[in-house]
């Protein structure tokens, strides 16, 4: 059984940066895809940022291209989000999860596994 366990939300101001980590145990991740995603009180899951493990290559959403960066550790099996310039906007619950599919994988639908979440807060 596969384990996510986010860390490093908190409370920064608008301009400050975050780095989120998830830490994933349980299985191999070699071939599957990690995704950052994130909720917004009254809204839905919407995906942030995904990498595939094998090759590292990334895909971003509109809304947080140039300002984060997804990366990942092979050896210690762990994905980073580093946030800069964040915005009151990127207020929400991030998680992150696991596609088998593709690093274009974008819908909370194709990502089976999912950690507990990190609470990201901008003030103004």
């Amino acid at each position: 059984q596969a384990q996510l366990v986010e860390s490093g939300g908190g409370l920064v101001q608008a301009g400050g940066s975050l780095r989120l980590s998830c830490a994933a145990s349980g299985r191999t991740f070699s071939r599957y895809v990690m995704g950052w995603f994130r909720q917004a009180p009254g809204k839905e899951r919407e995906f942030v940022a995904a990498i595939a493990w094998s090759g590292g290559r990334t895909h971003y959403a509109d809304s947080v291209k140039a300002r984060f960066t997804i990366s990942g550790d092979n050896a210690k099996n762990t994905v980073y989000l580093q946030m800069n310039s964040l915005k009151p906007e990127d207020t929400a619950i991030y998680y992150c999860a696991v596609s088998p599919g593709s690093y274009f994988d974008t819908q909370a639908n194709q990502y089976t596994y999912w950690g507990q979440g990190t609470q990201v807060t901008v003030s103004s």
